[in-house]
């Protein structure tokens, strides 16, 4: 197909330490998102693939508005590695060194880091048990929950367990088990870390909604403070994930990520496979 067909739809594929994304860009003309096309462009055969797909759209609050789905078609209100992702893109394309990103999670601020590096604020976690949300009021420090772990909610919800090595959890059948726990009535993303060094920890993500996933943006800002809660680690860590590393800085004013993005390429949907979605 003719790169040039207007009829077509232009998209970005990303990636964020390998946790990739398409991006479609709704600021010049109307795209509408439904389930079935999310699940389309989710299929790594007949699509395109992708852990998340965003959707860029104007704001009159800030420079953007960014919707995020899962691969199997349902929404979040919070994807960080995409939001780095999307901000270094509208970096390069305005020449601007900090951006305004306006998502359901809320406004979230982003910034050249220097040395291609991009850092967003993911805001400040919620440790209520009705932020979460839980599906009962309890201490999110230490849930009921064989193994103990934390929950968090970075927008989306988390449970994190801390375990000797997380490279040895079988991810695929451990994350499944715990995504739908009836505490969590909105299901939840499952992360599996390790303390390796002093403000210096491994972990792995099961993400709600997708599976096994080689990096987490949200996940690793919720591993981040509930290893700063338990006291395993100050409030400024280090995280190793199968895909590469971030750095998250818990501040007074939110949830710092730091890393590397990648914009990989930018193509066009055909009419024929949009036709047969």
């Amino acid at each position: 197909m003719d790169m040039r067909d207007s009829h077509g739809l232009p998209f970005m594929k990303m990636h964020g330490l390998g946790n990739d994304f398409v991006v479609l860009d709704g600021r010049a003309r109307d795209i509408a998102v439904t389930p079935a096309l999310a699940i389309a462009l989710a299929d790594r055969h007949r699509g395109i693939g992708f852990d998340q797909l965003a959707l860029i759209t104007r704001s009159d609050r800030g420079d953007v508005h960014l919707t995020f789905y899962n691969a199997d078609g349902s929404t979040s209100a919070a994807c960080g590695n995409a939001s780095r992702c999307i901000a270094r893109h509208l970096m390069a394309e305005t020449g601007q060194r900090t951006l305004t990103l306006v998502t359901d999670r809320g406004t979230l601020e982003a910034v050249d880091a220097g040395q291609g590096m991009t850092a967003v604020n993911m805001g400040q976690p919620q440790l209520d048990w009705a932020e979460v949300p839980l599906a009962e009021a309890m201490d999110t420090l230490e849930l009921p929950i064989e193994g103990g772990p934390v929950g968090t909610g970075m927008g989306n919800p988390h449970c994190t367990f801390f375990v000797p090595d997380a490279t040895a959890v079988v991810l695929d059948q451990f994350g499944p088990r715990y995504e739908h726990h009836p505490l969590y009535p909105q299901r939840t993303n499952v992360q599996v870390a390790s303390v390796i060094g002093v403000d210096h920890l491994r972990m792995r993500v099961w993400e709600r909604g997708v599976g096994i996933t080689l990096a987490s943006g949200s996940s690793s800002c919720a591993t981040a403070v509930a290893a700063a809660r338990r006291g395993l680690t100050g409030r400024s860590v280090r995280i190793d994930l199968d895909g590469g590393t971030l750095m998250i800085d818990w501040r007074d004013n939110g949830v710092w990520m730091t890393g590397a993005t990648m914009h990989v390429a930018s193509g066009v949907l055909t009419t024929d496979w949009l036709a047969t979605v």
